[in-house]
């Protein structure tokens, strides 16, 4: 039997809806409600940044035709993903360097598991959401909520035909609820959508789909728009501390809570456009979308933990981070934060890589991702000036040192040429630039010559 409802559930069923108290989320409470079913709205408090008042939206569903609704505290558990996600170098969207920090599927494992353990206390079994069939949250909202409850089935308005047919657009919703005399102050509309939480923010669609409208069109809400001349930002000096790969302090304050943290993080970098990147990406359904993000916190605390790992872990170390990370972000990505393989990623990275990241660094922010490490000091540093300087001093190792290990590498390396003096006489003309290499390092030597064109 189906999980996922085509059309509308019996009138009565208890449905839960996650409700953001947008023009959407209005209109599917108000519409559903009116063919009979029992609407249950649970909103998520993530420290949206565009929401000054999480708690004043579940009476906005009420008053639409919900027969219960509330407010879910997500902020805390929300922090914590995030501290985590930094912690594995979850992260595996990046275009020259600048990082998508998966702020929005972290939001939805988040928000998800919330809302349905809410919905399981309330005995409601039945869930919906805004995702539409062309996106990424309909896979997230779905494998998270049946992993929280195996009871649960989904009906989506925006996957139901009849509901599509009666409100093909934001204009058809707006005169819907205008009928019922709840109407939708529109407001003048944005060149784009955007979706936030406490991580950070993502803007698309709409004008931002064409890739000649750049980022320049986009109205911060996290930060300051430091592509404008006319936005005053001055430097600043910041100091991060982490003990065991946890931030615990910035500038000297203490938070006491990791969502205080991150919300310190987010005002400190906000002030200077920090973290702001344009990325094409490959949705989980193969095609190619387009978002502008935010992370203002999380670029600031990344900076930090990445400076610190770099002192700390060895090469191999590092790299298993960086490999493994990129992979457990694609997981995420894909709605897959807490399943096995990723619960196997997270733990080996949290506590081989995050656990003995201690110490602070300094630096001075200017503008975007203009910055400047100014002072590193690592509680397990294995980084120390006397090993490798350039001045003379009590080295760890002597010249003579140095040769015997050059004159041992002589055997791979005889080894090697003679593979490829094998390459060039049996496979005749190589592809791309191998076939130029090999000429340069065998072809002049006296040897039999490479068969290369």
């Amino acid at each position: 039997m189906s999980r996922i409802y085509r059309s509308l559930p019996p009138a009565g069923t208890a449905l839960g809806i996650a409700f953001s108290g947008g023009l959407d989320t209005r209109t599917a409470v108000a519409w559903l409600s009116r063919k009979g079913l029992e609407v249950h709205c649970y909103t998520a408090d993530l420290g949206q940044p565009d929401e000054k008042s999480p708690e004043d939206i579940p009476p906005v569903a009420l008053a639409h035709g919900a027969k219960k609704a509330r407010l879910v505290d997500c902020r805390e558990a929300l922090a914590r993903e995030g501290i985590i996600a930094i912690q594995c170098g979850a992260f595996h969207l990046a275009t020259a360097g600048r990082k998508y920090f998966n702020t929005t599927p972290l939001g939805r494992a988040v928000t998800t598991t919330a809302i349905v353990r809410a919905m399981r206390e309330d005995g409601v079994h039945v869930f919906g959401d805004g995702s539409t069939h062309k996106g990424n949250d309909i896979q997230r909202f779905y494998r998270y909520g049946v992993l929280v409850d195996p009871e649960l089935k989904i009906y989506k308005p925006w996957l139901d035909a009849e509901f599509v047919s009666a409100f093909g657009g934001r204009t058809e919703m707006a005169r819907y609820l205008e009928s019922i005399e709840m109407p939708y102050p529109m407001g003048t509309e944005k060149a784009y959508s955007t979706d936030a939480n406490a991580l950070g923010a993502t803007h698309e669609a709409k004008d931002l789909e064409y890739l000649d409208k750049g980022m320049n069109i986009v109205s911060p809400i996290m930060g300051a728009a430091f592509w404008r001349p006319e936005v005053e930002i001055a430097e600043e000096e910041v100091t991060i501390e982490f003990a065991q790969g946890v931030p615990v302090a910035l500038n000297g304050e203490r938070p006491g809570s990791l969502f205080g943290a991150l919300a310190l993080a987010n005002t400190i970098g906000g002030r200077h456009g920090l973290g702001m990147s344009d990325q094409i990406e490959n949705r989980v359904i193969g095609a190619k979308s387009r978002g502008i993000y935010e992370a203002p916190g999380m670029a600031l605390l990344h900076i930090a933990y990445e400076r610190l790992l770099s002192a700390t872990h060895n090469e191999d170390t590092t790299d298993l981070y960086v490999t493994l990370g990129r992979r457990l972000g694609r997981l995420l990505y894909e709605g897959k934060w807490y399943d096995p393989e990723a619960m196997m990623l997270k733990e080996s990275l949290a506590r081989w890589v995050a656990t003995p990241i201690s110490g602070t660094v300094r630096l001075v922010l200017r503008r975007g991702d203009d910055y400047t490490i100014l002072d590193t000091r690592a509680e397990r540093s294995a980084y120390a000036p006397e090993k490798l300087s350039m001045e003379k001093t009590e080295a760890a190792f002597t010249p003579d040192d140095r040769i015997g290990a050059l004159e041992i590498q002589s055997l791979a390396v005889a080894d090697n040429r003679s593979m490829l003096l094998h390459y060039a006489e049996r496979l005749g003309k190589l592809p791309g630039p191998a076939q130029a290499a090999l000429g340069d390092v065998l072809g002049d030597d006296g040897e039999t010559p490479p068969k290369l064109a």
